[in-house]
């Protein structure tokens, strides 16, 4: 994937929100302030000993975001929801450079607080935001300091509020209903809900969609800024604002966002895309991505280096 289309990712909530807020006025503002007042949570004792440090972001101290897709319950009998996603990122404007993890959902690890190994999608079913984000740190042994956690359902709303979104398909496939022909592809909400989840049928399992949740995430935010996406989103102010509201959760404040939105800038200029090195394997007739731990080790040192302050 291009990595210059990566550049805008890390900025999906803060960007097209603040393009929102210039285009609409004091009403937005307002309406904006109360949104992100919303989403926002604590975790109890979120800082581990891997986080000592406070952050100073006016300063660009090099920061660490975990993005969360959590996706809803298969039903009455398997009611819990699970991570589908998880993207880790550093952000060094310093070095000028970010790198951009994607965790195999089925990656098996030790599930932090929980006492046995498991797929890391159900440290979020075990004990939700805060075990998913004790389970990152171990495993990457890197800390987490912000994360945004999204409701996968969520997108479909979004995609309809923007009026559709663009994407290139590498292949032809089916899945739930729909066909997804090779080429460029116009969807609405339903159908980029579902191109985000077919895995089965890829040549690269669970890295092709990986590759596909990052090309709509890239899509949302490209026409989110764009004239004609902000045309649709103005149109439907409110009913954007509550889809943020119902969908995105984040430990980040509102002057977080605009230090990250006004400060981290540079860091985008060089992105650097990592996938976790492993194999398939089975245990118990139970599917699971087995890491390369040696592999995975050389990997949480080039990502503690990108988190050295540069003076």
């Amino acid at each position: 994937m291009n990595k210059d289309k990566l550049k805008k990712i890390l900025l999906i909530v803060i960007t097209a929100f603040g393009v929102l807020i210039i285009a609409s006025g004091s009403y937005a503002w307002n309406a904006f302030t109360s949104a992100i007042t919303n989403i926002q949570e604590e975790i109890d004792d979120q800082k581990t000993q891997k986080r000592l440090e406070s952050i100073n972001l006016e300063a660009g101290d090099p920061i660490t975001i975990l993005l969360m897709g959590i996706d809803e319950p298969d039903g009455e009998e398997d009611p819990y929801q699970r991570s589908d996603s998880l993207i880790f990122v550093t952000l060094n404007p310093h070095t000028e450079s970010t790198h951009m993890v994607s965790i195999p959902r089925d990656t098996y690890t030790e599930i932090v607080g929980y006492g046995q190994k498991d797929k890391i999608n159900h440290s979020y079913a075990f004990g939700g935001t805060k075990m998913t984000i004790n389970t990152v740190e171990e495993f990457l042994g890197i800390p987490v300091d912000y994360y945004v956690r999204v409701d996968m359902d969520g997108f479909e709303d979004i995609v309809n509020a923007l009026g559709g979104i663009e994407v290139e398909n590498d292949f032809e496939f089916y899945y739930r209903k729909v066909t997804f022909e090779e080429g460029l592809l116009h969807l609405d909400g339903y159908e980029a809900l579902q191109y985000i989840r077919m895995r089965k049928d890829d040549p690269r399992g669970d890295f092709g969609r990986q590759e596909r949740q990052r090309q709509v995430i890239q899509a949302i935010v490209d026409k989110g800024t764009s004239i004609q996406g902000l045309t649709s989103s103005l149109s439907n102010f409110q009913g954007v604002l509550e889809i943020i509201e119902d969908n995105f959760r984040t430990n980040m404040s509102l002057q977080n966002m605009w230090d990250i939105q006004g400060n981290y800038r540079d860091a985008l200029k060089n992105v650097v895309e990592h996938e976790i090195p492993g194999e398939d394997g089975e245990m118990d007739e139970t599917y699971y991505f087995m890491p390369d731990e040696e592999k995975v080790k050389e990997l949480s040192e080039e990502l503690n280096k990108q988190k050295q302050t540069v003076n």
